[in-house]
């Protein structure tokens, strides 16, 4: 599994924290450091780089941090076929997967700490899609989607 993480100035230390331990874990991790190379960018342009990543198949995953993980779900959101959403607790992060099949997780660095965020990331990589009763839910968000993008 190829994951692509980055975050905003709120982050950048849990970032690296989360680039640590997935890297002791053997993940593929790509840190694309936008801030390093657009000085005093916002997280709106560095959770939409991402997720275009994402949506142009380069990874499968993705992992975005700001200060709450609020704004980069909502941008992530922005992209058409990227799914998003905010997880500060581990039930959250395998029902993002197993329920709606996201491939981008977001989290706040002003929210949890290292050692919870950690065991987020971990829940969330290990858990995949189940279908079943949520399959028909996802379909039609994919649906109310295209009307969305394509009307």
């Amino acid at each position: 599994m190829k994951v692509v993480i980055d975050c905003d100035d709120a982050a950048l230390e849990l970032k690296k924290v989360i680039v640590r331990h997935l890297e002791t874990k053997g993940v593929e991790v790509t840190d694309l450091d936008y801030l390093g190379q657009k000085k005093g960018a916002y997280y709106p342009e560095i959770g939409y780089n991402l997720a275009c990543r994402i949506k142009d198949g380069s990874f499968e995953r993705g992992i975005l941090i700001c200060g709450t993980g609020l704004g980069m779900a909502m941008i992530a959101n922005k992209v058409e076929g990227v799914y998003a959403g905010v997880c500060h607790d581990v039930f959250s992060a395998e029902r993002l997967r197993k329920s709606n099949n996201a491939q981008v997780l977001t989290m706040g660095a002003r929210v949890i700490g290292p050692e919870l965020a950690k065991t987020i990331v971990d829940a969330w990589l290990v858990s995949e899609f189940q279908g079943g009763g949520s399959q028909p839910k996802v379909d039609q968000m994919h649906e109310l989607e295209r009307k969305s993008f394509h009307p």
